[in-house]
C-alpha cells in the first residue's frame, strides 16, 4: 500500500526559521545610520560616510545579503526537518524459532567413510536445511578445540549459504586440532541467551561423537532448563575409518606406543545421550532430507512459528535530499568566479 501527502519527519526544526525574523530585527537595530544619511553629513565628512553607513543595494548586485542568507538558513532547516510524502505500509513479523547449528570441523570429520567426507556430507546436510527452513532465524558456529562464530541468529538464509564454502578443517590450528564441545555450547548459549523467551531457542549439533573431552551432560541439561533445547545430527558410519593426515597420510596416536593409526567412528550412543540430556532430538545423516526436515519441525515443535502477523509499519518514500540538492547548487554557484566577494562582499 502506497500513500500520505506531504509529511516532515522532524518538524521541531522549523522552530530554526525563527533565527530569520530575529536576524532581521538585530539589523535594523545595528543599522539606524542608513536610514538618516542626510542628517549624518552634518556629523561627519562625506569621505568618512562610507565606512560609517551600510550601503543599500546596487543595480549590480544580486539582492539583498540578508535575503540570500535567509534563503540558505531556509532550505539547511527543511533538510534538517526532513519532508517526505508518500509510504508503503508493510507487515511485520512476529518472533519467531532461533535455530543455532554447532558444526563440528576437527579432523575426525575429514574421514571418507561418507562421500566426499564427512565434513562434505555435513555441508550438504546444513544446506538442506537451510534451503528447507521457513520458520527459523539461523545462525552457524563452527568448532573443533575452539568455537568460531561464521554468522549471528538471522534471517538471510543467502548470507548463512555464503558461508558454507569456507567451512573447512583448517579453521582450527593444527596444534588445537579436537573437539572441545563444551566451549562451542557455552558460546552458543551466549547468542541465544539474549533472544526472547517468548520464542523457541534450539541448538542443533552436526558431529560424529569424536570428542575430545567428556559429554558436557550437566551443562546440556543447564541448558534446555534455561529454555534452549539440543537437537543432534549424526554423521559417519558406524565401521568408522582412519583419519587422514594434513600431509597425507593418516594421524597416528602420540600416546599408544605402537603408533596405529587412529581409527574414527560414528559415536551414536554419545549423540543420543547428549540429544537426551538436551530433550531434543537425535538423526543419523541420510542421502535425503527427511533428517533435517525432521529436526526442523522438532524445533518447532514447542515455539510459535516466525508468521505474518496484523501490525503494521510504515515505510516513508524520504524526500529531505531535495532542498540539500538546492542548498547545494545556491552555494556552489557562489565559487564560480573566486575573484568575486560571495554574498554581498563589496
Amino acid at each position: 500500500m502506497s500513500a500520505g501527502g506531504p509529511h516532515l519527519a522532524e518538524p521541531l526544526w522549523l522552530l530554526g526559521l525563527l533565527a530569520i525574523p530575529a536576524l532581521w530585527w538585530w539589523r535594523r537595530r545595528r543599522a539606524p545610520l542608513a536610514r538618516a544619511p542626510k542628517a549624518l553629513r552634518a556629523y561627519a565628512d562625506a569621505h568618512l560616510l562610507p565606512h560609517l553607513l551600510v550601503a543599500p543595494p546596487t543595480p549590480g548586485r544580486r539582492g539583498h545579503p540578508l535575503r540570500r542568507w535567509a534563503l540558505l538558513w531556509t532550505l539547511l532547516v527543511l533538510t534538517l526537518a526532513g519532508p517526505r510524502w508518500g509510504y508503503q505500509e508493510v507487515r511485520l513479523l512476529q518472533p519467531g524459532n532461533h535455530l543455532l547449528v554447532l558444526l563440528d570441523v576437527s579432523r575426525s570429520m575429514r574421514c571418507t567413510d561418507l562421500a566426499p567426507d564427512r565434513l562434505g556430507r555435513a555441508r550438504q546436510e546444513l544446506e538442506d536445511l537451510i534451503r528447507a527452513n521457513r520458520h527459523h532465524r539461523l545462525g552457524l558456529i563452527a568448532f573443533a578445540s575452539v568455537p568460531h562464530v561464521l554468522a549471528p541468529i538471522t534471517e538471510d538464509n543467502d548470507t548463512l549459504l555464503s558461508r558454507l564454502p569456507v567451512l573447512a578443517t583448517d579453521l582450527a590450528s593444527p596444534q588445537l586440532q579436537g573437539s572441545n564441545l563444551e566451549a562451542a555450547l557455552e558460546r552458543a548459549a551466549t547468542l541465544l541467551d539474549p533472544r526472547s523467551t517468548d520464542t523457541g531457542r534450539a541448538i542443533l549439533l552436526i558431529s560424529d561423537g569424536d570428542f575430545t573431552t567428556p559429554l558436557p551432560l550437566e551443562q546440556v541439561r543447564t541448558l534446555a532448563a534455561r529454555g534452549i533445547r539440543l537437537h543432534v545430527l549424526g554423521i559417519g558410519i558406524e565401521q568408522g575409518t582412519l583419519v587422514p593426515a594434513p600431509q597425507g597420510g593418516w594421524i597416528h596416536d602420540p600416546m599408544d606406543p605402537t603408533r596405529q593409526p587412529v581409527r574414527s567412528a560414528l559415536e551414536p550412543e554419545r549423540l543420543e545421550a547428549l540429544a537426551e540430556a538436551g530433550d531434543g532430538r537425535y538423526r543419523v545423516a541420510t542421502q535425503d532430507q527427511s533428517d533435517t526436515r525432521a529436526l526442523l519441525a522438532a524445533s518447532a515443535e514447542q515455539a510459535r512459528s516466525a508468521e505474518v502477523g496484523e501490525e503494521r509499519a510504515r515505510i516513508w518514500n524520504e524526500r529531505f535530499w531535495i532542498p540539500l540538492i538546492v542548498l547545494a547548487l545556491l552555494v556552489l554557484s557562489e565559487f564560480r568566479h573566486p575573484w568575486r566577494r560571495p554574498w554581498g562582499g563589496s
